[in-house]
């Protein structure tokens, strides 16, 4: 089954692993997913078939102002009920399944369903809420409430696409050599603490984040307790779900921007604050304290996607490899450079980012962070 019967977290133990792959075009040029696919695939031995995923942005040109709910379903009858939740609270505007391709590899899929939504002004209205908020909490009703049902991706002209398998075979599986997008993120998972489902491979989202983790993040617990105060629901018992959702807090709710979001889970040490200029370390020190139970601890590198933006993150001790390059307008990360020469084998300029300091790009934007 896909949301009932799971192992959970601490009944299984894996040795860790996992790739990730990133490319961003800065002037909005949209590329297919097939060539961050290859920069996958030239990764295999990173992953051990136990979930792959992609997450792009700018794929949905001709929906770009609607939300793109991508569902899995467990049953008919799932879908039915989460289709009435739907009409109860969205004009749906477009629904099919996600087109997929048989795959030798890639057994037992869910129902995947795709639904092109706005929430019903009325409802809206009467909620008081903003309309993101509003379809944030949509969300999580779904995913908590309707057994069977769960909402893997719900941002605007964006999709995920996740599985169970290599990394290379999951993108087959979704033909996502027919979608192009400006930016494009790649998972490949090894998995550490919980086992291989469909729910739980990378990205993990939330609106238009989505997060693909290489990593073990051991402040995890403490994390989750803290985000669930503010109504986010953990419901997958991973680490990069709780990853997710920090960050729509700091950015969405709290509206700190990427850089001060980087500063609060990936936080200077106190000694390198003590010996910031003034105006810098009183900055700092109020990050630490005010958002201390967001600080993640444990080797990670993470890369965000958000609308018209990709930042890359490691940990403050740079315990899991990242490297970064340039070419023209394009920017890209990887776990591993071979992976960048298979996207572009002429790639100019390539770095490692330094650990805790954010690598960020925009849409007609530089590169901010490029050591």
């Amino acid at each position: 089954m896909l949301l009932k019967d799971q192992l959970k977290e601490g009944q299984v133990r894996i040795p860790s692993g996992c790739a990730i792959s990133g490319l961003f075009s800065r002037s909005g040029k949209r590329i297919g997913g097939d060539i961050v696919v290859k920069s996958m695939a030239t990764m295999h031995d990173r992953s051990n078939g136990l979930g792959g995923g992609f997450a792009g942005y700018g794929i949905y040109p001709e929906y770009k102002d609607l939300y793109a709910f991508h569902l899995f379903y467990d049953s008919t009858d799932a879908r039915e009920r989460g289709e009435r939740f739907l009409d109860r609270y969205f004009e749906v505007i477009n629904t099919s399944e996600i087109p997929t391709r048989k795959v030798r590899a890639i057994v037992d899929e869910p129902l995947i369903w795709r639904y092109f939504v706005t929430p019903l002004p009325t409802k809206l209205a009467s909620s008081q809420l903003d309309e993101r908020e509003f379809v944030a909490r949509s969300v999580m009703r779904i995913n908590t409430q309707i057994d069977g049902a769960y909402v893997f991706s719900s941002g605007k002209n964006m999709g995920t696409f996740k599985a169970v398998g290599f990394p290379e075979d999951v993108g087959e599986f979704y033909r996502l050599e027919e979608y192009k997008g400006y930016c494009w993120t790649a998972h490949g998972r090894y998995p550490t603490n919980t086992p291989g489902w469909w729910g739980g491979a990378h990205p993990f989202t939330m609106l238009d984040y989505s997060i693909v983790h290489n990593g073990e993040i051991s402040s995890y617990d403490a994390n989750r307790r803290y985000i669930e105060m503010y109504g986010y629901k953990c419901t997958l018992l991973t680490d990069t779900e709780v990853i997710t959702y920090i960050i729509d807090f700091l950015n969405r709710r709290q509206g700190l921007t990427f850089e001060e979001v980087a500063s609060v889970i990936a936080a200077p040490f106190w000694s390198t604050i003590d010996k910031m200029p003034p105006a810098q370390r009183e900055k700092f020190t109020y990050l630490r304290n005010t958002f201390a139970s967001f600080l993640i601890t444990g080797p990670f590198s993470i890369l965000l996607g958000f609308e018209g933006g990709m930042m890359a993150l490691n940990d403050r001790l740079k315990l899991r490899s990242m490297v970064a390059a340039e070419k023209d307008d394009m920017v890209y990360v990887a776990s591993e450079e071979c992976a960048i020469r298979c996207m572009e084998p002429d790639v100019g300029k390539v770095w490692a980012p330094s650990g805790g300091q954010p690598l960020i790009v925009t849409l007609d934007g530089g590169v901010c962070g490029a050591d």
